[in-house]
């Protein structure tokens, strides 16, 4: 087997590789990074010393950063789940909402982890405050631009679905996406019931005491 995956199954951002593995039903291996498993965690360093994961491992290729991993498995192993439009523009449009659910929901959501695990010189009621206002801002713009889609970019699940599954999966366990967005809480529901993402919580599941946080008793 050529493909090995690199990650933990509790990391959003391995679980936004794996959606886009699962969506295809693409073989490969997963290596989990963890204390019972060491000589993978050398293996990854090694090849990526940035010590950031997902890593995908495509014979003699590292492929590191789960959008261009995702990018990369359409182009060197297809399947029947195109992930990117072929349209330039309606790629670019694609694109766009990745970078939104990482930027403005994981990387928000983050600042409440990251302040409650002491990895910043923040309180972690003050982290959890500010990761809050960030998700609440991001919460009221995704309802309008969701309206009347499916899936994030429209009709078809994408690259930007394979981003918001994990990253509103979490986000909502830090800031709970009230009433007043329906359209976002239809949405986070129907990424929830999508296979390839249900495995993927299914798979994490056992880890949820790690959340910083404290994970809530549902999903």
């Amino acid at each position: 087997m050529s493909l090995a995956l690199y990650g933990h199954p509790f990391s959003s951002y391995t679980q936004k590789a794996l959606i886009a593995l699962y969506e295809n039903g693409t073989p490969f291996e997963f290596r989990c990074i963890g204390p019972d498993t060491p000589q993978h965690a050398a293996d990854w360093l090694k090849r990526w010393p940035l010590a950031k994961f997902p890593l995908l491992v495509d014979g003699e290729r590292d492929v590191a950063e789960t959008s261009i991993i995702i990018e990369y498995l359409q182009l060197a192993h297809p399947g029947p789940v195109r992930l990117l439009p072929a349209d330039p523009m309606a790629a670019l449009d694609v694109r766009f909402l990745d970078r939104f659910f990482d930027l403005y929901v994981m990387e928000a959501m983050q600042v409440a982890v990251d302040s409650a695990l002491k990895r910043i010189p923040m309180k972690s009621e003050e982290g959890l405050i500010l990761a809050r206002e960030r998700l609440g801002r991001a919460y009221a713009w995704l309802e309008g631009r969701l309206a009347g889609r499916t899936w994030a970019a429209g009709a078809d699940f994408t690259l930007a679905d394979c981003a918001a599954a994990p990253f509103l999966f979490y986000a909502d366990w830090t800031h709970r996406i009230s009433d007043a967005y329906p359209v976002l809480r239809a949405y986070r529901a129907r990424l929830l019931a999508r296979p390839s993402f249900a495995r993927a919580v299914e798979e994490a599941r056992p880890f949820r005491p790690l959340f910083p946080l404290g994970a809530p008793d549902r999903d």
